[in-house]
């Protein structure tokens, strides 16, 4: 890969700085709320300057996506480098990140019924790209969760993607966090429980480590 002179380097470093605002914003205020004159403000740059990077908001939108999915795929890639995990342990691990991203205030939130934001998504060969391989690999663990019975081989493989989809925007997350009687760690456990082991009752829900330390 080559070396980026100076210019370069200013360049990245300011589309770096507004991506993250972007990303900062979706999960704030959500897309129809971010605006273009919030962004270069929160950056500050002047708003002109900001179109030389980006020509619309849509376009920052898709841009921010795209790195949310690279930080997605890197996750996922160190699951498959760290310690020996089942494909399960890996769902579960990708399902607690995400929410912990949410949580953050890291999560850009979309509409899914802005066909002008939609149809600029689908346009987007870079999130298009990386959205298929995410999903292929979670596919895979998905799959192969199903063969050994951790996940109900009943349900179509894609109902247990889009659920784990689902995730990433789950409001109940921000209503949780905003009672403040549970604390980050408790809110994504009891998730967690809700997603893989439902509502039945089955098996009783474990206490986070840190709260169960204080008791």
């Amino acid at each position: 890969m080559a070396k980026l002179n100076f210019r370069q380097q200013v360049l990245r470093a300011r589309e770096d700085a507004i991506l993250a605002s972007v990303n900062h914003l979706l999960a704030e205020k959500g897309f129809d709320l971010m605006t273009v004159d919030a962004v270069a403000a929160d950056v500050g740059i002047a708003k002109a300057s900001l179109y030389k990077h980006f020509a619309s908001k849509e376009e920052l939108a898709g841009a921010a996506m795209v790195r949310m999915l690279e930080r997605a795929l890197a996750f996922i890639q160190g699951l498959d480098a760290g310690p020996s995990l089942s494909a399960i342990e890996k769902l579960r691990s990708v399902a607690r990140w995400t929410m912990q991203v949410q949580l953050a205030g890291e999560m850009p939130s979309l509409p899914s019924q802005n066909s002008t934001l939609r149809q600029s998504l689908l346009s987007n060969r870079d999130y298009m790209a990386r959205l298929i391989e995410l999903s292929d690999k979670l596919g895979e663990w998905i799959t192969a969760s199903q063969r050994s019975g951790e996940l109900n081989p009943s349900l179509p493989p894609e109902v247990a993607l889009f659920t784990l989809f689902a995730r990433a925007c789950d409001p109940v997350l921000a209503l949780m966090k905003e009672g403040g009687q549970y604390s980050d760690e408790r809110i994504v456990e009891m998730l967690l429980a809700t997603c893989f082991e439902g509502l039945s009752g089955r098996r009783p829900l474990q206490p986070a480590a840190t709260e169960a330390a204080n008791e």
